[in-house]
């Protein structure tokens, strides 16, 4: 017998040589049915997988976690490959992996697959689920792995062997007449499978490397229930009616052009007026709380990189150098190593600190053209940057600081609930030596002060290995979108490296030489990821205080121009962003499309109006509001501006 210790810490035992799904069965038959894959000692297993010894043992199932979804979403891109190897025969495997939502097979053939391909395809899955066909593991020396897919004529399997070390084990999972390649986890059989959905197709090269050929690549989704299937196909249809690139070109936010370049979006007036605005409001918020901005240069010699590190554990992610006469100048990533050098500038006193540099400034990140996307990823951003400089007694309530900032920026101001928001305390991977600064003693010093921060400030959070930066710990806010997607935006981060990389110093109350701590921190992230971000949550519809035209007044005939033109020269006078609209259109038609320019307020002015000096109000929010006075109407309205309501 052996001692199986289950997730919620109970102990049973078991005979030696039974299978994870053996255990799964003596626990429960519901669990056994559900059960996708296992996690024995933290390791992922397949479900036929023996256990030998004493050890921890986590059933894994769709629903309860990451590991039993993948393992589900693995097998139906097996299925998914056999469809196409059925109704295709020539089409040569390439790669079937699970990601983060469903799955995804890379296939070699001369047939781009169209709509009525996609359908056929998806059919056939559902055939191959509905024959149950028990999925069978086995093993291959390496060469007669090699012979076997030879004689099935798959190049990319055989060239997957290959690279794989000698003696690795080498597995194949069985379906029916379908066999591939793979190291699991896979369910027990393909009927295990129920609700399935074939949902784009795209070019992908072999290995994403632009130098091998072009293969083509299906998505595809698949659930135990066709009641989720039926949620996740509504939840795509809110994706596509929020996606920041769609209404970012609806209401004329910004664009992009391939002689500018992928991820180089261009803003046009309107995104440049709400970027205007966010960027002016949070250095407002940020001098009162006693910043100071400043402007650095967007270039900078490579030594200053070697310096901060960054050219040691950052360079892949940097544009390429330029050498110019005698130096060597790069784009930058980050703007930490400029402002480590203003603070440097002349030498501080202990009552000089904290010293909070800020600024705005476009950081240059190498991001593969695949990988951009309209706002959200893109090679140029502007960052709202900021460093405390701090001594190591003051830590506790600049951290603190940054964070009660961050609560009154998305949840006050900008109306985000905190339900939404969980707390990541990011830490390095003890063993990734390159990645980080190799110095344990900083690094225990760094995240044992931020989780007690976090714990003294009374916030939930968790922690999460290998997502720290590379030279100290964060806390990195976790944001669940409208699209109930988790995305990074604001940080805090504590670092003792790069003080000691620049020798940075100040005079104590002691007289003698000690080093000051740096607090990185930015709000919004970077302008340009937040404003997706917003136009995503909004769905395009900002608060008045930040549409890009707050007002539209609608004259009802020609007789009527001259005093919306009067309304106007007083609103514009106030700074408010209006606009008239004199066209000969009908009133209905330029109320509609007002209405689809996401303007908070319609003005329309008829005979009535201009008699009484009134206004029609139709509100974005409310619809027809009806007759007011104007002066009622302005004052309204800059109440709402001026005190940024939702």
């Amino acid at each position: 017998m052996i001692k199986v210790t289950l997730k919620d810490g109970s102990i049973i035992e078991v005979e030696q040589g039974l299978s994870i799904l053996d255990v799964a069965k003596k626990i429960s038959e519901g669990l056994a049915r559900m059960a996708t894959c296992g996690e024995v000692d933290g390791k992922v297993r397949d479900l036929r997988y023996v256990l030998e010894r004493d050890c921890n043992l986590n059933i894994c199932t769709f629903e309860n976690s990451l590991e039993g979804k993948k393992a589900y979403w693995h097998t139906s891109s097996h299925i998914m490959a056999q469809a196409v190897k059925r109704l295709f025969p020539s089409v040569k495997l390439a790669i079937g992996p699970s990601i983060d939502e469903g799955f995804y097979y890379d296939f070699d053939t001369e047939k781009t697959f169209n709509d009525e391909d996609k359908e056929k395809i998806e059919s056939e899955m559902k055939k191959i689920i509905r024959e149950d066909l028990p999925i069978e593991r086995f093993s291959l020396p390496r060469e007669e792995a090699i012979k076997f897919m030879e004689e099935k004529e798959e190049p990319y399997k055989i060239e997957l062997i290959k690279d794989l070390p000698e003696g690795e084990e080498i597995s194949f999972y069985k379906q029916g007449e379908f066999v591939d390649l793979c190291a699991g986890p896979h369910l027990m059989s393909t009927g295990k499978v129920k609700a399935v959905k074939i949902l784009n197709n795209s070019g992908a090269y072999w290995r994403g490397s632009e130098k091998n050929k072009m293969l083509q690549r299906v998505y595809a989704i698949s659930f135990p229930k066709a009641s989720q299937l039926e949620e996740y196909m509504q939840l795509l249809e809110e994706a596509k009616q929020r996606d920041h690139r769609k209404i970012g070109k609806d209401l004329e936010l910004f664009m992009t052009h391939e002689l500018v370049g992928a991820g180089l979006p261009l803003y046009l007036p309107n995104g440049a007026t709400i970027r205007r605005l966010l960027e002016r409001y949070i250095q407002d918020k940020e001098i009162e709380l006693g910043y100071s901005h400043v402007y650095t240069p967007s270039l900078a010699n490579v030594s200053l990189y070697k310096t901060s590190g960054h050219w040691d554990h950052y360079k892949e992610d940097m544009f390429p150098v330029m050498k110019m006469e005698n130096e060597e100048l790069v784009l930058r990533p980050m703007n930490c190593p400029h402002h480590m050098l203003i603070y440097k500038n002349k030498m501080r006193s202990y009552r000089d600190l904290p010293i909070r540099i800020g600024e705005l400034a476009n950081d240059f990140r190498y991001e593969a053209s695949g990988a951009v996307c309209g706002l959200e990823r893109v090679r140029q951003m502007c960052q709202n940057d900021a460093h405390l400089f701090v001594r190591p007694d003051q830590i506790k309530e600049e951290v603190g600081n940054v964070l009660n900032l961050i609560r009154e920026v998305y949840h006050k101001d900008f109306g985000f609930p905190e339900s939404s928001f969980k707390y990541r305390l990011s830490l390095r991977d003890k063993n990734n030596k390159e990645k980080y600064i190799d110095n344990d003693e900083m690094w225990e010093t760094a995240e044992r002060g931020l989780r007690e921060i976090l714990k003294e400030s009374n916030i939930e959070f968790y922690e999460a290995e290998g997502e720290a930066a590379f030279y100290g710990p964060k806390i990195d806010i976790q944001i669940k979108t409208a699209l109930n997607h988790d995305v990074t935006i604001p940080t805090c981060q504590l670092d003792f490296a790069l003080p000691e990389r620049f020798n940075l110093e100040y005079i104590g109350n002691d007289g003698e030489k000690h080093r000051p701590v740096v607090i990185h921190r930015a709000i919004l992230g970077s302008s340009d990821r937040f404003i997706s971000f917003l136009i995503e949550e909004t769905k395009g519809a900002f608060p008045t205080w930040l549409a890009p035209m707050q007002v539209k007044i609608l004259p009802i005939t020609d007789a009527h121009h001259e005093y919306a033109r009067k309304l106007e020269d007083e609103l514009r006078s106030l700074k408010v962003r209006v606009e008239v609209d004199d066209r000969s259109e009908k009133t209905g038609y330029k109320i509609r499309e007002a209405q689809l320019e996401k303007v908070p307020y319609m003005l329309v002015v008829g005979s009535k109006e201009v008699e009484g000096n009134l206004v029609a109000v139709r509100s974005r929010k409310d619809g027809d509001i009806g007759q007011m006075s104007f002066e009622e109407f302005k004052q309204k309205l800059l109440n709402e501006i001026e005190s940024k309501s939702l």
